[in-house]
């Protein structure tokens, strides 16, 4: 049964609470026990929900919600998800998908619901005016685009100041030769006047993972 209790957003008032109280969506199973589980439940990909937040100055993780280009979350307290893991998260409308990094703890909230910083939000390609989205979670994301992706969203963001990064995604990997591997990835920058999209690509030892060069160019 699902209750519909809602609760008007109050900016600057309590940091930590999630502007929208959503219905309860129970976890689908298996349940997890807290801390990492073993490989094959890691990868379990579970679906739920997600709300936003504006965030704050201090975490139960110490880590800040600008962390990873504010591309953040909190989980619920009995949540298996462990301060400074990464979980791939989808929204299940848009099909959008970015990673993001564990940084706070909410009390009661399930296990399959997180609490988006409201950039995350955005990103996923929702309006924070629905207060809530449903999604996939997978938790510690094993492929290779998350490490580079990432790696690509600070040197976009930096390359453009006054722009912010409100989505990512892989374009193609290109193995040059036995010691070089190139990824491509497009991001959607927004700035107040306009939106543009750029191409970043790096070129990386895959024995080594070192970083051999790397470009970004407007598209």
């Amino acid at each position: 049964m699902y209750y519909n209790h809602y609760y008007a957003y109050v900016p600057h008032v309590q940091p930590y609470v999630t502007p929208y109280q959503v219905p309860y969506a129970p976890p689908q199973p298996p349940s997890f026990h807290r801390g990492y589980p073993v490989h094959a439940e890691r990868q379990q990909t579970v679906r739920g929900q997600a709300t936003w937040t504006e965030g704050g100055p201090v975490t139960k993780c110490n880590m800040a919600w600008s962390d990873n280009q504010y591309m953040t979350t909190a989980v619920g307290g009995t949540s298996p998800y462990k301060c400074g893991q990464a979980l791939k998260v989808r929204n299940l409308n848009t099909g959008r998908e970015i990673i993001v990094t564990v940084v706070d703890e909410v009390s009661g909230y399930p296990n399959n619901r997180l609490n988006l910083h409201r950039r995350a939000f955005e990103a996923l390609g929702s309006n924070p005016d629905i207060g809530v989205m449903n999604i996939e979670i997978t938790p510690s994301p094993d492929v290779e685009e998350t490490q580079w992706g990432k790696y690509l969203v600070e040197v976009v963001q930096r390359a453009y100041p006054n722009y912010n990064v409100t989505d990512y995604q892989s374009v193609e990997t290109t193995q040059v030769n036995a010691e070089r591997t190139r990824e491509t990835y497009e991001f959607t920058l927004q700035s107040p006047q306009e939106t543009m999209t750029v191409r970043g690509s790096v070129t990386y030892n895959p024995n080594t993972n070192r970083v051999l060069s790397m470009s970004v160019q407007e598209v």
